[in-house]
């Protein structure tokens, strides 16, 4: 049961992965031959943030099965899981995005700017713009540490009862009993619950980022962001697989 679960996880994310390609394709083609087409771009945002919603619905229903195996996915790259935070991106990863992305493609247009020519990108960001932007990293910073505390409480209670103390009482290591399997699936499910509720985090992080953001600012920070993660993955395989040639050899 457990293999069949771990398959079908492994494809939701390959899927996953192969659905952002497409994404990233049609808003990098858009980004280039209709930058000024308000209604084009805003509908690849919104086809892109429901691929996204269909992806963590998917990973929702699978979590209640083994939640664990989203913390530490063995489908990831040991790279690629060093930087998850309960099972994904920090949700202020995006807003942090904005920033980096609005200070970099300013500059890099520094000189059409000051004579007067605007693109619409995010180094374009308006004051008003900045202060709701902002508001909304405050924000999620915060709903961020509660959900980082309630991870907190939940690894504290492994040595708690009752784990803690049918471990000590058992007459071999590792003796299962249903009492075990019953506290440990109990655990699965108090993760999946704190998966599903930073998923949502994510969610509508990044859906109040697009409201405050233009079209075009939308289309330009949803295909950095893939670009990012997507280079991740590929970054993460082959640092494994030179790790491994090097481990081989020795």
């Amino acid at each position: 049961m457990a293999t069949f679960n771990h398959g079908h996880f492994q494809c939701c994310y390959q899927n996953w992965i192969a659905q952002q390609h497409q994404d990233l394709e049609e808003l990098l083609r858009a980004l280039t031959s209709d930058p000024h087409d308000d209604n084009k771009l805003q509908l690849l945002t919104e086809k892109s943030i429901k691929h996204f919603q269909e992806y963590l619905d998917n990973r929702a229903l699978l979590a209640q099965h083994d939640a664990p195996s989203f913390l530490s996915p063995s489908w990831c790259t040991t790279f690629e899981n060093s930087f998850l935070w309960i099972g994904g991106c920090r949700p202020s990863l995006s807003i942090r995005l904005v920033y980096s992305l609005s200070g970099s493609e300013l500059e890099a247009n520094l000189t059409e700017f000051l004579q007067g020519e605007r693109t619409g990108n995010l180094g374009e960001i308006s004051a008003h713009q900045l202060n709701l932007i902002n508001s909304l990293h405050c924000k999620t910073i915060r709903e961020e540490d509660k959900l980082s505390t309630r991870m907190a409480s939940l690894q504290e209670d492994i040595a708690d009862e009752p784990l803690v103390m049918i471990a000590k009482n058992s007459s071999q290591v590792g003796e299962s009993s249903v009492d075990v399997y019953r506290a440990l699936d109990t655990h699965a499910l108090a993760l999946a619950s704190i998966l599903v509720d930073a998923d949502k985090l994510r969610l509508s992080t990044l859906k109040e980022l697009m409201d405050i953001l233009t079209p075009l600012q939308a289309v330009d920070l949803l295909a950095a962001s893939k670009k990012l993660h997507l280079s991740m993955h590929e970054w993460g395989k082959r640092r494994d697989q030179l790790i491994g040639k090097i481990q081989e050899h020795k």
